[in-house]
């Protein structure tokens, strides 16, 4: 594909918008976007979106969102969602992933009933259920439905499930009340345990099972302690009364709730509280709060106690031994393990963050990690000044742990922010979720930024998309360093022997290729283990060793026979 035909298809793509032909204008369109022409195809839509067409308008804010313009998304998927159900879902889908839910289902509900889209009419179930609507969103699913509707009956079969839960742990309580039954109550409510992976997604599930563990935990301490780490996992207000259950269980005999309640305050960073807590658990007759207190001792330099709590565990505890060895080369002034923070400043980060210091925040969430981990929402507010204020190992750890809480539009937005300012993982993040949207020629640019910064694997990656895209001069730097300075333990070994082989094979260098490629064919089956099987497009866009190999051999024939000739 030349460049000339190329623009020969944008002109007629804007020929088609202005002759109002919108089926041309779609048709042209593809040919950008299947064609993996996003550079070539934005100015084109541009000017096709100027002319009114509709296509034009949602593809074009499909890719302004992709590459980071969420504000000119949403202007373009506004201008025609009035008229549009696909701009209207679009828009309702950037909306939601803002926080505006009340103005996504506005549009989600315009898309369904002008334009019977019916991911609208998903989305639209979905943002009822959380709200703490699942009833109500599965008949909404359910009503009107057509044949091809099918996939209205995942959702609506989830959301009925957690109805099935709810209505099953009261009925239950119930019983259980009537009876004065602490051991059913507490039967009971481990039921909701089966809601755990769902309140990030459906926040609005959360009052119901509040109110249910509440009628639990009135019978059954351990209930209660469950109660408690429900609240903890689901709103940083409700933490004073987290710590009344679980201190309620303690002393009513559940013998891990002090110890719970000891690791809830290390993650939190409330060491003080941490220590005693795992004191009223030792008290309370548990072994493994041991282990913490003297981790905890021994972290903020104070020895003697900490050897006291290892010595418990005995001379037949390895792990026990090696701390104690640890602290007797500590005691001599020998150096602490390279990987490890000195907690002990732990309280002057903390002291410094508080007063406004955002490097400190981050230096004290960074650290508090490492101690605790698991602890996603308690750091994210001490991380979020440095990566606001462009710290790059801030927002990529806040990216991190956006992830970790299901939270992946900030994910992408701190990987950006990270990225654009020189991270290397982040901009390797940025390269796959551009490719995952199969706008490669930006995912194509992130990897190469990333291979820049000093990423074997991204280099390999950047190479191999020049590869499909036929610019084998281009890929075979990044190939060349993939391969030279990478071994045989990479997982990506042989994908880049295939793509540095088929380069090389283009640029002529037959020999080096046919190493490369023999032995790309080998272990190619391992290279295809890694793909879904079901992703047509990436299984399109791979090469084939073998069929490189062969056209290789052809190539090496066709020069001998004109040796050959020339001989003769």
């Amino acid at each position: 594909m030349t460049i000339q035909d190329i623009q020969a298809r944008g002109e007629a793509l804007v020929a088609a918008a202005l002759a109002k032909d919108a089926k041309a204008a779609h048709r042209h369109t593809d040919f950008f976007v299947f064609g993996r022409h996003i550079d070539e195809g934005i100015p084109h839509w541009e000017r096709a979106v100027e002319a009114g067409d509709i296509w034009s308008h949602y593809t074009l804010a499909r890719y302004r969102k992709i590459r980071g313009d969420r504000d000119a998304a949403d202007a373009l998927y506004r201008a025609v969602a009035e008229f549009d159900a696909g701009c209207a879902y679009g828009l309702g889908v950037l909306l939601r992933e803002d926080g505006n839910t009340e103005e996504a289902a506005e549009w989600f509900r315009r898309g369904w009933e002008n334009g019977r889209h019916l991911d609208c009419k998903i989305e639209l179930g979905k943002l009822m259920a959380a709200e703490g609507q699942p009833a109500e969103a599965s008949a909404f699913l359910m009503s009107d439905t057509e044949l091809g509707d099918i996939a209205v009956f995942r959702w609506s079969q989830l959301f009925d499930s957690f109805v099935e839960v709810f209505d099953r742990v009261a009925a239950a309580l119930d019983t259980a009340e009537a009876d004065e039954d602490g051991a059913a109550a507490l039967a009971a409510v481990r039921e909701l345990f089966e809601l755990d992976a769902h309140f990030a997604d459906y926040p609005g599930l959360a009052p119901r099972a509040d109110a249910l563990y509440r009628r639990g935990s009135a019978l059954s301490a351990e209930a209660g302690m469950y109660y408690a780490m429900f609240l903890t996992e689901t709103g940083e207000e409700s933490w004073p009364e987290a710590i009344e259950l679980l201190l309620r269980a303690r002393e009513e005999g559940v013998p891990q709730a002090a110890a719970l309640l000891g690791n809830k305050c290390e993650q939190r960073g409330e060491m003080a509280e941490a220590e005693r807590a795992h004191l009223l658990a030792v008290e309370a007759g548990e072994e493994a709060p041991k282990w913490n207190l003297g981790m905890l001792c021994l972290r903020f330099g104070r020895y003697d106690e900490a050897e006291r709590w290892f010595r418990e565990f005995g001379d037949d505890d390895r792990d026990a031994v090696q701390q104690l060895a640890r602290i007797a080369a500590l005691r001599e002034g020998g150096p602490r393990a390279a990987d490890e923070p000195d907690y002990r400043l732990l309280p002057v980060l903390r002291e410094r963050a508080e007063a406004g210091d955002v490097r400190a925040g981050y230096e004290y969430a960074d650290m508090l990690n490492d101690w605790g981990g698991k602890n996603a929402r308690y750091l994210i507010p001490w991380l979020e000044p440095a990566a606001r204020a462009g710290d790059p190992e801030a927002a990529y750890d806040l990216a991190q742990l956006c992830a970790k809480l299901r939270r992946f539009t900030d994910r992408d937005k701190w990987h950006r922010v990270a990225a654009e300012r020189g991270d290397r993982h982040s901009c390797h993040h940025m390269g796959w979720l551009s490719d995952h949207h199969h706008d490669y020629q930006e995912s194509e640019r992130w990897y190469a930024r990333a291979a820049g910064l000093g990423s074997r694997l991204d280099s390999m990656l950047a190479g191999k998309l020049m590869v499909q895209r036929g610019a084998y001069a281009e890929a075979e730097p990044y190939l060349r360093r993939a391969w030279e300075e990478g071994d045989d333990n990479d997982a990506f070994r042989t994908e880049t022997a295939g793509y540095y082989g088929t380069a090389l094979r283009h640029l002529d260098r037959l020999a080096e290729a046919m190493t490369l490629l023999t032995t790309a064919v080998e272990g190619w089956r391992d290279v295809l283990r890694l793909y879904d099987t079901d992703d047509l497009d990436v299984l399109a866009r791979m090469i084939d060793p073998q069929k490189e190999l062969d056209a290789l051999d052809e190539q090496l024939d066709a020069e001998s026979e004109e040796d050959d000739d020339e001989e003769e």
